[in-house]
């Protein structure tokens, strides 16, 4: 076996793993709190990047310099999408229509941007990445090294706001106990729009980083959807750090059986991955952050 080679695919899966785990962050901790399934994520995903797409042509800003603006349009949409749609379900604990409702709305805003923007492919590009490298016969690319920084910074934030701000023990214990954490003022309304909001920024946030490192168009959303569920299922719930591990994995398994089986093999080994974890761990490698863990 080439150790070179070796080298380079390893590299690779790490960081396409970073992408997977910032692209699935969000998706885990609406999986959490609220316990639904958001088919609409992986549209949230695209928007983020279409959202910087927008930005550098009208205004010629960077898309580094969108990740903030991404995540506030997208904060606002999750905002409106909870409070006028799904918080009925949420409350009456009603899978089916959560899943109708997130499923209705990704196809809207689907065809919101093939009628706005159009069906292409974009890509974004950015002056502020890192240069590429080579070691050797081993290549890091500068926008795929600068995307999986980038994704461990918002991993971080993330993971500090969860652990030491007042909103972010609101909503573990909003996850953990609803009923006992109404006892102690919090309102568990509230919380629940506010994490899908949350939730819905990161996504734009991260679909930043993804239209960086890959093109994207429109009928991407079920990829990133999908990899999301995956790298949940794979790492844990609700927990920033279960979707680093989840994500890593996940890349080390896409690119290792592309790279050495083939390259329409990775979806096989997803599922295999997938289906063994749901048999020996249902929980998670790091189990769910909100309930008990098995």
């Amino acid at each position: 076996m080439n150790g070179a080679l070796l080298v380079q695919t390893a590299i690779d899966g790490l960081i396409l793993g970073g992408i997977f785990s910032i692209s699935a962050v969000g998706f885990s901790l609406v999986f959490g709190v609220l316990g639904i399934v958001n088919l609409a994520h992986g549209m949230f995903v695209l928007l983020g990047a279409y959202a910087a797409l927008v930005l550098k042509h009208q205004f010629g800003i960077d898309p580094f310099f969108s990740l903030l603006p991404s995540f506030i349009v997208l904060f606002l949409i999750g905002l409106l999408l909870e409070t006028s749609l799904l918080s009925g379900a949420v409350r009456r604990g009603s899978l089916m229509t959560t899943l109708l409702i997130t499923f209705g709305a990704s196809l809207i805003l689907k065809d919101l941007v093939v009628l706005l923007i159009g069906p292409d492919i974009h890509t974004l590009d950015s002056t502020w990445t890192l240069p590429t490298v080579h070691v050797g016969s081993v290549v890091i690319d500068g926008n795929r090294a600068t995307g999986l920084i980038a994704s461990l910074v918002l991993l971080a934030v993330l993971s500090i706001v969860l652990a030491k701000f007042k909103i972010g023990r609101a909503i573990r214990a909003t996850a953990q106990e609803t009923f006992a954490a109404s006892l102690c003022g919090v309102d568990s309304r509230r919380i629940y729009a506010l994490t899908f909001a949350v939730s819905a920024g990161f996504a734009g946030a991260s679909g930043v980083i993804v239209g960086i490192i890959n093109p994207f168009s429109p009928t991407d959303d079920a990829f990133w959807t999908l990899n999301a569920f995956v790298t949940v299922v794979l790492g844990g719930i609700g927990n920033p750090l279960g979707s680093l591990v989840g994500g890593l994995l996940l890349g080390q398994i896409s690119t290792f059986s592309s790279q050495y089986v083939g390259s329409v093999f990775p979806n096989i080994f997803m599922f295999c991955a997938l289906l063994l974890m749901l048999i020996w761990r249902p929980h998670g490698l790091l189990g769910s952050s909100f309930r008990g863990s098995v």
